[in-house]
């Protein structure tokens, strides 16, 4: 395995790394301290769109550029080092949002909702979650039960990111309780469809720029062209996606960690005590030392599970692992960056604690740390 980026892979990370300094930089502080995810609904639609990003690893006969998935994590990481919250909404439009019906979808689905994604026109959302149905997510209550041409959809899912900026979403509903995990089914819901509406968005601790809402069904009629692949196989759909996603999130943790712990370094090159830069002495340089370890043992977890998805290869055990590593690793660098910046890393006006903030949802979705260790139970 080649541990560094192709020619072609580094030259895509140049030119993210471009386009987030330019685009994404700006403003980053002002949309979080006002909850302004609008704002990153236009840079996906209206920037990312453009640049083929809304359909970088997706098929060239639906408008995408075929890229690897490394790509998609390289993608993420970049965005990351700046903003989680544009990192996520973006991962849910290549990955969670998307994937099932590149997965399952027939020709004409996929021509319809992937097209109209590569081209810009549009974003997705997921909903999977539940009040009941959070790691157990075979505990399904939403409902769609079958009438002539349509179904008709009941329930309510929680926590969805792009909920209500999203056009379209790919729904788990229980379509035969009797069954289990083989009676749950899939399909993708517009977002004009009569009965399908949302809460308010979710007032949150971190990723503050991007919108997370409840999406409610109340008699909520699908036509059944809309439902992916055949009935009960919508269970497998989900989990197939989710293995996918975690390259994406993989991405942005260490992403995080890195703004984070460039952040710090910078800090304590600056900052002279006691006659001084801050990193000359053995506390700080130790410090650094482990986060820097930290960044490149998760580092090298996520790329090998991209590597591994990319060439067809088993990679599930590989993601997961991943997924503790990078997320800890995030959540344990941005904490150690506030620390190192001190007094001046708790203020808000240094974007330092935005990302001890942000980094703590990267240990929850996508699945908790807690379930990828069951995952990886299993597999060994």
């Amino acid at each position: 395995m080649n541990f560094v980026f192709s020619k072609d892979e580094l030259e895509f990370q140049k030119q993210m790394q471009e386009f987030v300094k330019k685009e994404i930089a700006p403003g980053i502080r002002e949309r979080d301290e006002k909850e302004d995810f609008e704002t990153g609904v236009k840079i996906l639609k209206e920037k990312m769109g453009p640049m083929g990003l809304l359909g970088l690893t997706f098929p060239k006969e639906y408008g995408g550029q075929g890229k690897s998935n490394v790509y998609y994590f390289i993608a993420m990481m970049e965005i990351a080092k700046v903003d989680l919250s544009l990192a996520a909404a973006l991962s849910v439009c290549l990955s969670l949002g998307s994937l099932p019906i590149l997965f399952a979808g027939n020709e004409e689905q996929k021509q319809k909702y992937l097209g109209a994604l590569c081209r810009g026109e549009k974003i997705c959302a997921f909903g999977l979650t539940e009040e009941n149905a959070g790691s157990d997510s075979a505990m399904q209550e939403t409902v769609a039960v079958r009438e002539g041409d349509h179904y008709v959809l009941n329930g309510k899912k929680i926590f969805i990111t792009n909920a209500g900026a999203a056009d379209f979403y790919i729904v788990i509903a229980m379509t035969d309780k009797s069954k289990g995990t083989k009676g749950i089914s899939a399909f993708v819901v517009d977002k004009d469809t009569d009965g399908f509406t949302f809460s308010e968005p979710y007032e949150k601790m971190g990723i503050r720029s991007s919108v997370q809402r409840q999406l409610i069904f109340n008699n909520c009629k699908v036509p059944v062209e809309n439902r992916l692949g055949e009935e009960g196989e919508g269970f497998k759909i989900a989990m197939e996606t989710l293995n996918v996603g975690r390259i994406g999130v993989a991405g942005q943790g260490i992403g995080l960690a890195m703004g984070a712990y460039e952040m710090a370094l910078n800090r304590a090159k600056e900052r002279v005590q006691f006659g001084k830069p801050i990193i000359k002495n053995q506390a700080i340089s130790f410090m650094l030392t482990d986060m820097y370890m930290k960044i490149e043992q998760a580092f090298l977890l996520a790329c090998k599970s991209a590597w591994l998805q990319s060439e067809g290869l088993p990679f599930v055990k590989e993601a997961s692992l991943a997924k503790i590593a990078y997320t800890d690793a995030a959540m344990s660098v941005a904490e150690d960056a506030v620390q190192i910046c001190a007094g001046q890393g708790y203020l808000r006006e240094n974007n330092i604690e935005r990302y001890m903030r942000d980094a703590k949802i990267l240990q929850i979705y996508e699945g908790t740390n807690q379930i990828q260790r069951v995952i990886v139970g299993g597999k060994l």
